[in-house]
């Protein structure tokens, strides 16, 4: 377990000097599987607190070793204990929804800056759950939408049996037009594809649609390049993201996948993230890294607003939404999860290094299809 205390310069705003001090708790996979996931989560959120000034606030950093049980204890901790005002971090789906109803219904504010679950989106809403990424369901509906149009008409579709994984399959489905040749669950975690390699062979799949996020893509990934199998690849950034790609090596090219950011949007914002976090850290921002930087701009431009101890100004100041997004523009629908274009990329080559490169868009200010059942 790892914990680090952060005091750092907020938001240069007329009302600064005045604004109240903000404590945050961020709970993120720092080791273990998946820990690529919760690094650049945790220093995208740092690098826009490291470039921000005015407002103070005070950060503590947590590792859940993805572990259901570890985050609810350091959720309670952080609640009871440190009395944080804000809670944020969680990457897992089945984290999120061990922690976040809890935290809500004891008057906490949770920002996501990844997990997505639809529990969370739609009857399971509340007021005071923001999700800054997406719904569970927008990368894979936007996959399905693509498929359609590159003429993909017999989908072998895999994910890993937890709550995003099933989000990830309905989603998919739910644009796809297409058959589905065979729909499998693996564990989660699970590091040897084997026998689901050997059903995609014998499938007569056209393609295979698979979320697997975190070293599961990577196993995956090697493995299929290894056996041979030539069915298209199609998948969401979260199995083809910068965290991933270097690992997986050029097996990976030329593979679509959807995403709601890329490095290469054109817009001033993205261009300095992109720039400043290379710079910083020394590699190449994620889809990660780009959620956490901005959920932490999210929350300086509530926090330069209104108090947090009011928390009906500073719920409405989170849903204003006023800050510079690495997306461009930024809006939450009715359910605070965002309305936003999710692009299609491709897996290129920039000199020796591995990236994506956006080559269409597959959806248009598209919102949740959950956001009718929530009701504040």
């Amino acid at each position: 377990m790892r914990k680090t205390l952060t005091t750092l310069a907020a938001l240069a705003l007329a009302t600064a000097a005045t604004a109240e001090p903000v404590k945050v708790g961020m709970i993120t996979t720092l080791s273990g599987g998946g820990a690529g996931l919760g690094i650049d989560v945790r220093d995208g959120f740092m690098l826009a607190l490291k470039q921000a000034e005015g407002n103070e606030i005070e950060l503590i950093v947590e590792d859940d070793q993805r572990k259901p049980e570890v985050a609810v204890q350091l959720a309670d901790k952080m609640i009871q204990s440190e009395k944080v005002d804000v809670l944020t971090g969680i990457i897992w789906s089945n984290l999120a929804m061990a922690v976040v109803p809890a935290a809500t219904a004891q008057g906490k504010f949770y920002l996501s800056p990844n997990a997505g679950p639809s529990a969370l989106a739609g009857k399971g809403c509340s007021p005071l759950y923001f999700n800054v990424a997406w719904q569970n369901d927008n990368l894979h509906e936007a996959a399905g939408a693509y498929a359609n149009t590159a003429g993909l008409a017999n989908s072998f579709i895999m994910a890993p049996n937890y709550p995003a994984g099933q989000d990830a399959l309905t989603g998919y489905k739910r644009m796809y037009e297409g058959a589905v040749a065979d729909e499998v669950y693996t564990q989660l975690g699970q590091t040897d594809y084997a026998a689901e390699i050997a059903q995609i062979r014998a499938s007569g799949a056209d393609s295979v649609f698979f979320f697997l996020p975190g070293g599961m893509g990577i196993s995956f990934m090697k493995q299929y390049a290894e056996s041979g199998v030539d069915i298209p690849l199609l998948g969401p950034a979260f199995s083809f993201d910068q965290v991933i790609l270097q690992a997986v090596g050029d097996a990976a090219l030329g593979v679509k996948n959807t995403s709601q950011w890329s490095k290469d949007i054109d817009n001033a914002t993205n261009a300095a993230f992109v720039e400043s976090f290379e710079a910083e850290y020394g590699r190449l921002p994620s889809l990660y890294a780009s959620q956490g930087f901005d959920t932490a701009n999210l929350l300086l431009s509530a926090a330069a607003t209104a108090p947090v101890s009011d928390a009906a100004a500073f719920q409405a100041a989170l849903e204003a939404a006023e800050f510079d997004s690495t997306r461009g523009d930024f809006a939450f629908g009715p359910n605070h999860h965002p309305i936003q274009d999710i692009y299609v990329r491709e897996v290129i080559k920039e000199g020796e290094v591995l990236t994506n490169m956006i080559v269409g868009t597959a959806l248009e200010d598209h919102a949740d299809a959950y956001a009718a059942e929530c009701s504040f």
